[in-house]
């Protein structure tokens, strides 16, 4: 399962949902006003099911309740190399904000933290490619789903 706070940019929204598509998700969180473009989110099938909500941490609270570990994908001072972490088979994968990153209140949530490194300018990897690469890191340890 993927959820994604209100993103800026549509695209990226849209690119998203065609990762989260092509790597078998069944399940997307999707936060704000953001439209999915057709266009570019392409053929994403009926199998994945998308849930709109005003805000993410309501939502990650049931979540959490419900015993899903929450794993969020961001740069922080104790987050993991992606490439070195076990994720729980049954999880939520938490992204950021394009610009803002993972806020405040949702850091406190998660279980764990996850980064991909980043060898170069800039210092972090747009938020859908990033999104992109850690559903493929995730599928890449359960390659059956």
């Amino acid at each position: 399962m993927l959820a994604c706070p209100p993103m800026k940019s549509n695209v990226n929204l849209s690119r998203i949902v065609r990762a989260a598509g092509c790597c078998g998700l069944r399940r997307l969180i999707c936060c704000g006003h953001a439209r999915i473009l057709p266009e570019i989110a392409r053929d994403t099938g009926p199998d994945l099911a998308i849930e709109l909500h005003r805000t993410l941490p309501p939502v990650l609270k049931r979540l959490k309740a419900e015993g899903y570990p929450l794993i969020g994908l961001e740069q922080t001072s104790d987050s993991r190399c992606i490439w070195e972490f076990a994720f729980p088979r049954r999880c939520v994968l938490v992204i950021g904000h394009e610009r803002l990153g993972i806020e405040e209140e949702v850091l406190r949530l998660l279980d764990a933290v996850v980064e991909i490194p980043v060898y170069g300018l800039p210092h972090a990897h747009n938020a859908a490619t990033a999104a992109a690469m850690a559903l493929y890191e995730y599928c890449r340890q359960y390659p059956r789903g």
